[in-house]
């Protein structure tokens, strides 16, 4: 009952709010849409999807255009709206990274999620991308393709961060438990849908990437976040270093 009366509560508030606004002209109308859709977005710590930005917004209202006319007031300035996990989300532009990250200590500023952002180690990223492009996929085959024990303890290490989560069963016998990426996956590494990753076939048909070389610890540009992107470099530079007389 009590739970209930919380949803009547909530629909209630939903219903306070004027969204077909007939009683402004239609480029004063088109300018309030747009004002509720940034400030829903804004507010969000997450991807926002569709479906919450229509509650805001008239029956007539074009959510991707309105998308597009914020996109181009918000040229010039620091931060974008993007695409990401079948969302929209605010985001500095990478541009901006070497700024933020001297002044936090983080590309990601202040008010990032701690555990999300610790950086992952090469070879937990490896996984992490055997995992995207492979999906469902158990841990054994992981190991298979490794030619090492893929731990639980790494795997761990991808769920608390919330990449992965647990697919459907396996049809391997004792049916283990398979591994898929998940949506925070998507919002972290700035993918709208999975098609948006690097295509695997075109990578080895162009001679970028291979069994030898994903085994050697090399990543596809694009599965990278800004923190790794920064600490490769750090490390070829020291590999550079410790080459010189």
């Amino acid at each position: 009952m009590a739970d209930r009366t919380g949803t009547q509560r909530k629909d209630n508030q939903r219903l306070l709010v004027d969204t077909e606004l007939e009683h402004l002209p239609s480029e004063l109308r088109w300018r309030e849409w747009m004002g509720r859709i940034e400030a829903v977005i804004f507010a969000a710590s997450e991807p926002v999807m569709r479906e919450t930005l229509a509650r805001v917004v008239g029956k007539s209202c074009n959510v991707d255009l309105i998308i597009d006319d914020i996109r181009e007031e918000l040229r010039n300035r620091p931060y974008e709206l993007v695409s990401v996990a079948g969302g929209w989300q605010h985001r500095t532009r990478k541009a901006f990274a070497d700024v933020i990250r001297g002044a936090f200590g983080t590309a990601t500023g202040q008010g990032a999620d701690r555990t999300r952002s610790k950086p992952l180690s090469q070879f937990e990223a490896l996984v992490l991308m055997c995992i995207a492009y492979f999906q469902p996929i158990t841990r054994g085959e992981l190991s298979s393709f490794f030619g090492k024990e893929v731990s639980r303890d790494l795997i761990g290490v991808l769920r608390e961060q919330e990449f992965i989560t647990s697919g459907p069963r396996s049809p391997q016998p004792g049916a283990p438990y398979t591994y898929v990426t998940t949506k925070a996956f998507m919002s972290h590494f700035g993918f709208d849908t999975l098609r948006d990753l690097p295509d695997f076939e075109a990578l080895e048909d162009a001679g970028l990437l291979s069994k030898e070389k994903l085994l050697a610890g090399e990543i596809p540009a694009g599965l990278a976040s800004e923190e790794e992107e920064g600490a490769e470099e750090e490390l070829e530079a020291d590999r550079v270093e410790d080459q010189v007389p």
